[in-house]
């Protein structure tokens, strides 16, 4: 199984140190990589890409060293945040070119499929210096994906793309996770993640803060109240009988229905399912009201 290893690597610039003892395992699937500006989110992806060397630990990807070996090259896709493509080329010059780098066997093949994946055909023969950012964006795109690789590294791919673009990158990055392929990417966008992978890797001051599933994670955060709204047959009755109980903090009847604060998700869940049967409510919905990546986000971020 291809995987991307990182055992408790560190980068620094001088005094300056911008990856700090991270260990991780990036397996097949789509994975978000996330934290705030300069929590170090660049410099992992670039030293994964072979472009910085760390400074310490042990970086593998697909099990080779990223670090002065152009085989990787081979297995990896890159996507930088910064522009990185010749406006004087036209979008199929540039995708074609790579492919010779890569020494494909049919390049202007290979460079139709990739353009067509990302639904910039039409502009191909264009000059990239008139594409808008979101057409450079998927160019790039292309280009990463030009020699079918393994792994896809991505840095916020989604800039400059409008409504359309980025649904069909989504829905395209979900199809090449699901075929096992390994997608990383960054992104500052919490809707983004949580609609595209629910497995994310959280850097906060050059440390990895969380990882894993988002919603795990947020059941894990037994200091802060899990939120739910709950409809019954009888919501006046409920939280009367809610109220008092040891995992339940608070109990609010508000128009859509009870919003009940609880301070352990799974002892509430338990309690509820009791409680409802032996009252004869009917329980009509059931839903956690905070836990997005958003709430999660903003707990590491504080804490």
């Amino acid at each position: 199984m291809t995987t991307i290893e990182l055992g408790n690597v560190s980068r620094w610039y001088g005094n300056v140190v911008a990856v700090n003892d991270i260990s991780m395992t990036v397996g097949p699937g789509v994975t978000g990589l996330l934290g705030p500006n300069g929590a170090g989110k660049s410099t992992v992806l670039h030293m994964i890409a072979g472009f910085l060397e760390p400074s310490r630990g042990e970086l593998t990807v697909a099990g080779m060293a990223s670090w002065r070996n152009p085989e990787i090259f081979r297995t990896i896709g890159l996507v930088p945040e910064r522009d990185s493509v010749y406006a004087f080329l036209t979008g199929a010059e540039f995708v074609t070119a790579t492919a010779r780098l890569h020494e494909l066997a049919d390049p202007g093949a290979a460079a139709r499929r990739a353009i067509g994946i990302v639904e910039m055909a039409e502009a191909q023969d264009r000059k990239i210096s008139t594409y808008s950012k979101g057409m450079r964006q998927r160019i790039k795109v292309a280009a990463a994906l030009v020699h079918d690789p393994e792994v896809i590294v991505l840095d916020e791919p989604f800039n400059g793309m409008d409504p359309r673009q980025r649904l069909h990158m989504m829905d395209l990055l979900a199809g090449l996770g699901q075929q096992g392929r390994v997608i990383l990417f960054s992104s500052h966008i919490l809707e983004e993640v949580e609609r595209l992978s629910g497995t994310i890797q959280v850097i906060v001051g050059g440390r990895l803060a969380a990882s894993g599933d988002f919603r795990a994670i947020r059941r894990l955060m037994t200091s802060r109240p899990h939120v739910f709204l709950v409809r019954s047959s009888d919501d006046r009755l409920l939280g009367s009988a809610l109220i008092g109980r040891p995992a339940v903090t608070g109990v609010e009847l508000t128009p859509r229905g009870l919003q009940v604060r609880a301070s352990d998700y799974g002892t509430f869940a338990r309690e509820l399912a009791g409680i409802t049967r032996d009252q004869g409510i009917r329980l009509r919905e059931l839903l956690p009201a905070d836990e997005s990546l958003e709430s999660v986000f903003a707990y590491l971020i504080a804490s």
